[in-house]
């Protein structure tokens, strides 16, 4: 494993996973815990860049701590980075997902209440119970039609998508407040348990059948370099996108026009992923 993305290691400290497969490190299975955070930046380095960002509930391994930094990868998709320790809480088994595009977590079962903080869809929490249409987790409490059990996904992934219309461009972002072109994908796929990486180059190289220039389907993925749109209907796409700076909806084949000669290049893969 040379992507760094994936590597589970540091100049230190290694996974149990690569023994035999790496040098020079001190191997541990690793910690396991959950992001305790509504959102946290996975980065590159401490106070690096941003990769992506990891949602409340989701399970991460650490496996190493620098400071206030912790090293490790996340459960869903193995993507690895560095991230706060503050973000980190002891591993909760959720039992409901955050199914709409953004809710807020509450001190109390009451709508009057000053929310503790903004959840964005894909958070997972725990669910302990029901009281005034409020579902009490161990994080806070929820309004609970926002919430689905883990086994209960969406149907539409267009719809999800378009469900995002207006929220900023972010790079590597992944909620209501910020996302790009990969993290509305992923979003759109995930609540319909459908798979998908997260990062547009592993996207693009996803298991399906290629489609020929104007037989897309909604749901088909357009890919450019660097870049990756959804088909929401014949020639028309939805993508979070550096002209716009947010989610949009717009014809395609305009589209392809001017992110050739804004330089992006031609259309380098039209897929129906498998799945």
């Amino acid at each position: 494993m040379t992507d760094r993305r994936f590597l589970r290691a540091t100049d230190r400290m290694a996974h149990d996973s690569l023994r035999g497969g790496i040098e020079g490190r001190t191997f541990t299975s690793g910690r396991p815990a959950r992001i305790a955070a509504s959102v946290v930046d996975l980065c590159a380095a401490p106070d690096g860049p941003r990769d992506r960002q990891l949602l409340l509930g989701t399970a991460f391994t650490v496996i190493e701590e620098r400071g206030d930094h912790a090293f490790g990868f996340d459960g869903a998709q193995g993507y690895c980075g560095w991230l706060t320790t503050r973000a980190l809480g002891d591993p909760v088994a959720p039992t409901h997902w955050l199914a709409v595009p953004a809710s807020h977590l509450y001190p109390g079962p009451d709508l009057k209440l000053r929310e503790v903080t903004a959840l964005s869809m894909g958070a997972r929490v725990a669910v302990e119970g029901i009281e005034n249409g409020f579902a009490r987790t161990s994080d806070g409490w929820i309004f609970a039609r926002h919430l689905r059990p883990l086994h209960e996904a969406l149907s539409d992934p267009v719809a999800v998508a378009r469900s995002f219309m207006g929220t900023p461009y972010l790079w590597g972002g992944d909620t209501h407040a910020g996302i790009d072109c990969s993290g509305l994908v992923r979003a759109a796929r995930a609540a319909c348990a459908l798979p998908c990486p997260p990062d547009s180059d592993l996207q693009r190289a996803m298991p399906g059948r290629d489609v020929p220039p104007g037989e897309e389907r909604a749901g088909d993925l357009v890919f450019w370099k660097g870049h990756v749109a959804m088909v929401s209907a014949p020639d028309r796409i939805v993508h979070a996108n550096a002209h716009h700076m947010a989610v949009a909806e717009e014809p395609l084949t305009p589209a392809i026009a001017r992110i050739e000669a804004a330089g992006g290049g031609p259309v380098l893969r039209r897929l129906r992923p498998a799945g």
